[in-house]
């Protein structure tokens, strides 16, 4: 059996030297290549962006009063109830629409 090739794409960046020179010995001093430290750096800053980016913080207050009205909803108003006799309405009249379905 052959061994599989994983697929690699390259990444290239044009730095003043003066910046390279600074991403190299950083890289030096890690005892990394230079690219091996460029990955990992961008590996790491792309979980934070992630996890920033997908995470909702809520103070003491505000998760309490979140998980309040998740727990006693408010009855719905005249235009929510208008908002759903207008998507049934849709939803209704569309048979080749995705939401042709019947729980």
């Amino acid at each position: 059996m052959e061994p599989t090739l994983r697929k690699q794409d390259r990444i290239s960046a044009r730095v003043p030297h003066e910046v390279y020179e600074r991403l190299l010995y950083a890289a030096d001093i890690t005892g990394a290549t230079i690219n091996q430290f460029l990955v990992q750096s961008a590996i790491k800053e792309a979980q934070s962006v992630i996890e920033r980016e997908q995470t909702i913080r809520l103070s003491r207050r505000d998760c309490e009063r979140l998980l309040d009205l998740l727990e006693n909803p408010p009855k719905p108003n005249a235009r929510f109830e208008a908002a759903m006799n207008y998507y049934e309405q849709i939803k209704n009249g569309d048979a080749d629409s995705s939401f042709d379905w019947r729980p």
